[in-house]
């Protein structure tokens, strides 16, 4: 008998790298525990608790591409992790994504493929969506150039 494998996935479907590391969870033969964090944003604690796990610190979680970061100003390295997360909590889509929790550790999932360092072996060949292969047909990880 296998030990529960939990997977939680802070998810914004309208993320091509979210929606590639979620693929790649379910194609291990999971059912991850899907948390929309734009209709169901994280508490500040627990981004921090997050970031710590991840060895990241609150800024490295900030995502600047299509979101107000500019337009904040954060990219001010004076701005203390207190600040940071104030707009994290104004702005959830400020968050970085996909951070993926399993019993293997905590990442933030950029590549996509960085998720396959937190999850047991894939069931099948795996290629995202843009068709580039990221998994062979025996379950291991294809070297990309």
């Amino acid at each position: 008998m296998t030990e529960p494998f939990d997977v939680v996935i802070y998810h914004n479907p309208a993320c091509g790298t979210s929606r590639n590391a979620l693929a790649m969870i379910r194609n291990a033969g999971i059912e991850p525990h899907v948390v929309e964090y734009l209709r169901t944003p994280p508490t500040r604690t627990l981004v921090q608790r997050l970031a710590a796990r991840a060895g990241l610190s609150i800024r490295d979680l900030l995502r600047e591409k299509g979101t107000p970061y500019a337009d904040l100003g954060l990219g001010d390295p004076s701005l203390t992790d207190a600040q940071l997360l104030d707009a994290l909590a104004e702005h959830p889509i400020l968050l970085n994504r996909p951070l993926v929790v399993t019993p293997k550790g905590v990442a933030l999932c950029r590549p996509s493929e960085t998720v396959l360092d937190l999850l047991p072996p894939q069931r099948q060949a795996f290629a995202k969506e843009d068709g580039e292969p990221v998994v062979d047909e025996h379950g291991r990880r294809i070297a990309t150039a």
